[in-house]
């Protein structure tokens, strides 16, 4: 569930590109974390421990709502992987 690519907005000759940068290592691990923690908040369930388990469980099998954000992530970063060039 840790995304390896986002988009940063940049603005160049007047208009805002969204260009597709890697990420850092620990700036991976801090979305990963912060995405979880943000969708398990959202579950139903009686504990944060289940809530948070259950996302877990969620991102092992491919869905959940941490995973679909990654997943929605770099379907923008290719999307917009022609303005790539603009990356400094």
């Amino acid at each position: 569930m840790t995304p390896q690519i986002e988009v940063k907005s940049r603005r160049i000759g007047g208009a805002n590109f969204q260009v597709p940068t890697e990420l850092r290592p620990e700036r991976k691990v801090s979305l990963a974390m912060k995405n979880m923690i943000q969708f398990a908040r959202k579950r139903s369930g009686h504990s944060m421990a289940e809530k948070l388990a259950a996302e877990i469980v969620a991102g092992y099998n491919n869905e959940g709502g941490a995973f679909k954000r990654k997943e929605d992530m770099h379907r923008m970063a290719e999307a917009n992987k022609a303005f790539a060039h603009f990356r400094f």
